[in-house]
């Protein structure tokens, strides 16, 4: 059955609207409740950096399989509009969404895009292939009016798919909407925000807000931001590279000791990514100073402990931004829970860090970090802007 929902336009001011977006269980929640992420994850491998693969420059658009993104809103697709909840991706480029083409079980429980159904819509016979680290989308791409808060942005192009990934079945969101730069996108796919700003529809910067426990309250704003949600002033910072959201990193502290990103390191700021991922020797470095034990390639915590526990500085140009455990620190289900401590149920009561192995020497600064700082992407002036939310 198709999932209709409200998108409010949020009247601030000319051009500005606001999609309230969904905290809602993410694949990895849903598998853990089945006991079944520990075998998921032996057969598909945690990669957090695959979608930031250079294959991007040949075409190819790859995409964290961490089975973790869990904020999602509301779009329409096609005249009717047809409705999708779609994860809004500051990591890629492409807009995709299930269609009735699509031949996986991973389509089976999504809502599909029926281009007989829309008057709008335009076929291409240009193929699309998105490459996951354990798995893929295929598809073709077609032209059709997308609703995006309340804004009508005609023409767009993007992917009905006819293949997807297996951990898609485990998701809530249906599709993705990627929100970096257009030198990403695969098939040469000219962005949703691309669009919206080209014809005059927003300003060229939007925000993010993500709330923490609560399911509701989180929302992306595209052409302006609500101060309603942060405290202080927004800090801008300048990117390193205008194709990701990609900053440079200072260092990481803890108590004033620099535990990881010695130098100086490049991050991303990605809301497609739950956790924060980075080098290997860094993330030992930072799970170890703050007394996690490493079980099943789950950093491990005494929930019990949490209020002892350290806060984590990331320091960017200049300026602080600290996590306490309580921002940096999950809990995870029994089922997962029994799975690391079979052999040992002594002190740990089901907590682990959100600080995760990346395989690279670049950072993801993902939803762990941006539920702690509201979060400015300005393609005007090429910077992120960061200020404590509330």
């Amino acid at each position: 059955m198709m999932k209709w929902a409200v998108v409010l336009c949020a009247v601030l001011t000319l051009g500005q609207c606001a999609v309230p977006l969904i905290k809602g269980k993410s694949a990895r929640e849903a598998l853990e409740e089945k006991g079944m992420w520990e075998h998921y994850k032996a057969s598909y491998p945690y990669n957090p950096m695959a979608k930031f693969s250079q294959s991007y420059a040949v075409g190819y658009e790859s995409m964290t399989n961490d089975a973790d993104l869990s904020y999602y809103g509301v779009i329409s697709i096609g005249t009717p509009p047809q409705s999708f909840q779609v994860i809004f991706d500051t990591g890629s480029s492409n807009l995709w969404v299930p269609s009735i083409y699509c031949s996986s079980a991973a389509c089976n429980n999504h809502d599909k895009f029926n281009p007989q159904k829309s008057s709008t819509f335009k076929a291409t016979n240009k193929p699309l292939s998105i490459y996951y680290g354990t798995g893929s989308m295929t598809g073709v791409l077609g032209y059709d009016t997308v609703g995006v808060g309340g804004i009508q942005v005609a023409h767009q192009i993007f992917g009905l798919s006819t293949t997807e990934a297996p951990f898609m079945a485990y998701m809530r969101a249906d599709g993705i909407l990627g929100l970096a730069y257009p030198q990403l996108s695969s098939s040469n796919a000219q962005p949703v925000f691309d669009n919206m700003v080209q014809q005059g529809l927003v300003q060229d910067f939007f925000s993010v807000y993500l709330s923490g426990n609560s399911h509701t309250g989180s929302e992306i704003i595209f052409g302006g931001y609500n101060p309603n949600h942060y405290t202080g002033s927004l800090v801008w910072i300048p990117l390193s590279s205008e194709t990701y959201w990609q900053i440079t990193m200072d260092s990481v502290t803890i108590n004033g000791q620099v535990v990881a990103c010695s130098g100086g390191c490049q991050a991303i700021v990605d809301t497609g990514t739950s956790l924060i991922a980075g080098p290997n020797s860094d993330i030992a470095s930072i799970n170890s100073w703050v007394g996690a034990t490493v079980k099943n390639g789950a950093a491990v915590v005494n929930c019990n402990s949490i209020s002892s526990m350290p806060d984590v500085t990331f320091n960017i140009h200049g300026s602080s931004f600290s996590l306490p455990a309580s921002a940096y620190v999950r809990q995870v289900s029994a089922a997962s829970f029994l799975s690391w401590n079979s052999h040992d149920h002594s002190g740990y009561y089901g907590c682990s860090t959100g600080f995760s192995n990346g395989g690279s020497s670049l950072w993801i600064l993902g939803d762990v970090f941006i539920r702690k700082y509201y979060t400015v992407f300005n393609r005007g002036t090429n910077s992120v802007g960061l200020a404590k939310a509330v």
